[in-house]
């Protein structure tokens, strides 16, 4: 038996019980024998992984559920998958929750978020379905989970159909309550090809009525808007989106779709305003995260997750049979006006032994770790007049590398994956850049699991995530430069606890 490679629209929208137990089982045991397997991130069984839904904290348990397609390192007809956790860090997979079986949703279960009302949590959709002519029509629809882990959706949708002017670009709804009412703001594109989001409101969810466009900003969001999400930090909203065909000109990025944020003072419902934002800004610098979903948990914080992926771009690990993963959990912060992302404090709780040096940068490559098993978290603080290069994912030659350049004088720092072993997405570019503070000491926080990376510049003032895919030998940490002092402590992690 083999992998499938060549993939019809007849294989991607066949109905998962039409697949053969043997088929499926190949796949898993194929998957297994990856090396680019992860150890502490959240990665789908088999298949593809996108965007992370229905975030919420239910029935004493975090509650997290993902975009998945189980037959394939492709887009094919999306359900549902549903996980659950204790502590943020050690993520039990719940089964398959939402299937793409009814006449709302049968080409695909697309993505949404979660609410708790009263003893439910109840979750919010977008239902894909082709006619004959395979034009698309979009459903928004609910879904409600008991605290027993019953889920039953909806017979009919909460809305059926994008407002006049609207095409059936319409989707991934974001639920949550403010001021006494229930909004829903939602992702749509406009008869003339302009993305935007359309703001509902009501009572309840059952009772939206349709409010009108969401003002956030002056200037066109290309041809359409994907995971709006608004969160509240302090009292502020913070409005976390993903524009298509964004002119560059507004906001400079180089995947093929940003994620992109502002920060505003207030929420205007009236006027449907967010009042005095701030320009566009990318949420993260590297090159792989989208459709980040954030939400107001119950102990205060507003806490985010994201899809380490892309839309319309093929990963290494395609090969496999698998793609794409989620990234860590991360606390938003606000401070001084400016978004902070914080990897959430219990991943402590995947430390094992420590290993802490420190010493002067020199030209000569000096040996940080050796033989990692590539699956670590490593904290490194450099002084005010560093210039160097970190090679992350390293052979012994430093030939083959995942390369961090920083330059504390000049207010540097950039990420280069053009040396490393299994290059993709090359036509986006093969390097990130980020302006820090010149003659400021930099701190760097950096999360490296097989294969994806994220780095935390700064306490999070910024971050930097990208997917690496090493060959067996490439397992080396080494520092060069020209010059400055740095102190660095290097953790093992363990596998996430998944039973």
């Amino acid at each position: 038996m083999e992998l499938i490679k060549n993939w019809t629209d007849e294989l991607r929208y066949l109905p998962y019980h039409e697949w053969t137990k043997e088929y499926q089982k190949f796949l898993e045991a194929t998957i297994q024998h990856s090396q680019w397997r992860l150890g502490y991130h959240i990665q789908p069984k088999s298949g593809l992984l996108n965007d992370p839904n229905g975030f919420s904290y239910f029935n004493g348990k975090w509650q997290l559920f993902y975009q998945l397609y189980p037959m394939g390192p492709v887009h094919g007809v999306k359900s549902w998958a549903h996980i659950s956790s204790e502590n943020l860090v050690d993520w039990t997979f719940e089964g398959i929750a939402l299937l793409p079986d009814s006449s709302f949703d049968r080409h695909g279960v697309y993505s949404g978020s979660g609410i708790v009302i009263e003893d439910e949590l109840v979750l919010a959709y977008t239902g894909n379905v082709r006619d004959s002519d395979w034009q698309r029509k979009s459903y928004q629809m609910l879904a409600r989970m008991n605290k027993a882990g019953e889920i039953k959706k909806d017979q009919r949708p909460m809305i059926p159909a994008p407002p006049q002017g609207y095409t059936h670009e319409f989707r991934d709804p974001q639920v949550f309550e403010y001021q006494e009412n229930y909004w829903l703001l939602i992702g749509a594109q406009t008869e003339t090809l302009e993305g935007k989001v359309l703001a509902y409101t009501g009572k309840s969810l059952e009772t939206l009525h349709f409010a009108g466009s969401l003002n956030f900003t002056d200037q066109a969001m290309g041809f359409m808007v994907e995971c709006p999400n608004l969160v509240f930090i302090d009292g502020k909203p913070v409005f976390l989106f993903c524009p298509q065909g964004l002119d560059k000109k507004i906001m400079n990025y180089q995947n093929i779709y940003p994620n992109a944020y502002i920060v505003a003072d207030s929420f205007d419902t009236d006027s449907l305003s967010l009042v005095n934002p701030s320009s566009l800004a990318n949420l993260d610098h590297g090159f792989d995260v989208y459709a980040t979903q954030a939400f107001n948990a119950p102990d205060g914080r507003a806490l985010a997750v994201s899809w380490v992926g892309l839309p319309e771009i093929d990963y290494p690990s395609d090969s496999e049979g698998w793609a794409h993963c989620l990234s860590l959990v991360k606390e938003l912060q606000l401070k001084d006006g400016q978004l902070y992302q914080l990897p959430v404090k219990e991943l402590i709780e995947l430390r094992q032994e420590r290993q802490s040096m420190d010493g002067k940068i020199f030209q000569q490559p000096l040996t940080l770790a050796e033989e990692t098993t590539n699956c670590y978290e490593m904290h490194l603080d450099f002084s005010v007049d560093s210039q160097g290069k970190l090679h992350l994912y390293s052979d012994a030659q430093q030939d083959h590398s995942f390369i961090i350049d920083f330059d504390t004088k000049n207010g540097m720092i950039s990420v280069d994956r053009s040396h490393v072993s299994n290059p993709f997405a090359q036509e986006y570019g093969t390097t990130r850049t980020l302006t820090i503070d010149k003659n400021e000491p930099l701190s760097l926080q950096i999360f490296v699991d097989h294969s994806v990376c994220e780095i935390f510049v700064n306490g999070g003032q910024a971050v930097l995530t990208a997917r690496v895919f090493p060959n067996h030998e490439e397992k080396n940490v080494y520092l060069e430069g020209i010059s400055g002092d740095f102190s660095a402590d290097f953790w093992c992690l363990r596998n996430m606890k998944n039973d």
